[in-house]
């Protein structure tokens, strides 16, 4: 199979797709593999690794896209790149279609097969290919929230450890999942005060023990939600319905019962966030302020630490990306029902009903198409 790998556009996005040594596995099956001149650089790799491993470059990005019968990204595709698309080829990446109308309706006048990395479960009904990702969000929500609290970036000036003879400053993280665990162990690391909030008692159970009571668990209601408005220097919005708009827990009404100079870190922005008053932001600008309150609302803050994100996330897409290269999409979605939800659209039809919900649009069940 001809596959492609582009350099990612969008803004402050470093990763890339596939690593010289997951070119090398493909290679090595009979695959032929092009990457575009530069696009491991800002992860670590060369053009040399590349070639090293037996990938071909590419600079001429038209060239690059139109002999592709399966293109692999990291980011959903920016307006330019889905120009590119045609009816007959496989895009994997994430997608994130739910908060992206104009994009679900551009795939869909493309014709091209559409496979979300979001949206593959496991048997334990986790999602694989988010979970690296939500790793490293996690982890990275509560470095930039602790940032964005320094007087300097607009915040309120706490340091979340506190010092000698002053407390600690106070962490509130709503969703127990993935990143919110990580966001937790990363603010409970610092020495913060730590509180998280869940609708999964099964979660939260997990939560008290893994960490012995040293963060709180509190059952998420209104009033639970309104309880760590007003106490939290620093909340990380980590909720997740997969494939999903997220909900809006926090309102814009709500902003005037936080401590001035608080901070808002909505890691759900890829999915519209979880907060009224976000809008996704970029590593350029990550923060804005809406009632004297910080927001940070990146939309790709994995991309900020490329070469671990790229690693920790071709660890996960491999065993698929093998999958669909020897295969062919209908026969390795076919043979894995774990990897049938990753397909959201196909030949201008949705194939995942979050996504078609969200914009009132008709779904088709992707087992009929393979």
């Amino acid at each position: 199979m001809k596959i492609a790998v582009p350099k990612e556009i969008k803004n402050h996005e470093y990763r890339v797709a596939l690593t010289p040594t997951g070119a090398r596995e493909l290679v090595t099956r009979g695959h032929s593999v092009t990457v575009q001149v530069s696009a491991g650089e800002g992860a670590g790799f060369s053009d040399a690794d590349y070639q090293a491993a037996g990938a071909s470059l590419e600079a001429n990005v038209d060239a690059l896209w139109s002999g592709a019968e399966l293109i692999l990204k990291v980011k959903e595709p920016q307006a330019e790149e889905v120009a590119r698309l045609i009816r007959g080829q496989t895009l994997f990446t994430y997608l994130h279609l739910a908060a992206e109308e104009t994009l679900t309706h551009s795939l869909m006048t493309s014709g091209a097969t559409c496979i979300a990395y979001e949206t593959i479960t496991d048997r334990e009904g986790g999602l694989p290919l988010l979970a690296p990702m939500s790793t490293v969000a996690g982890r990275m929500a509560v470095q930039a929230g602790a940032h964005s609290l320094e007087k300097a970036q607009g915040g309120a000036g706490v340091l979340l450890p506190g010092v000698p003879g002053v407390a600690p400053g106070k962490v509130a993280v709503i969703g127990g999942g993935v990143v919110g665990e990580n966001a937790a162990r990363m603010a409970l690391g610092l020495g913060a005060e730590v509180t998280v909030l869940d609708k999964s008692i099964a979660r939260l159970e997990v939560l008290d023990d893994r960490y012995q009571g040293r963060m709180k668990t509190v059952f998420s209601t209104a009033d639970a939600i309104d309880e760590a408005v007003r106490e939290s220097d620093l909340i990380v919005g980590a909720v997740l319905i997969p494939g999903a708009a997220a909900p809006k827990l926090i309102t814009r009404a709500m902003l005037t019962d936080m401590k001035p100079g608080s901070v808002l870190v909505d890691v759900a922005i890829d999915q519209g966030g979880c907060f009224e008053t976000s809008r996704a932001t970029t590593h350029a600008e990550p923060t804005y302020i809406v009632d004297g309150i910080v927001h940070y609302c990146v939309a790709n803050m994995p991309g900020a630490v490329a070469q671990t994100s790229t690693l920790a996330l071709t660890n996960a897409t491999m065993p698929f990306v093998i999958a669909l290269a020897d295969k062919g999409w209908q026969q390795a979605l076919a043979d894995d029902s774990h990897f049938l939800p990753g397909l959201n659209v196909h030949d201008g039809q949705v194939t995942y009903r979050a996504v078609a919900e969200a914009f009132g649009l008709d779904s088709v069940d992707p087992a009929r198409l393979v």
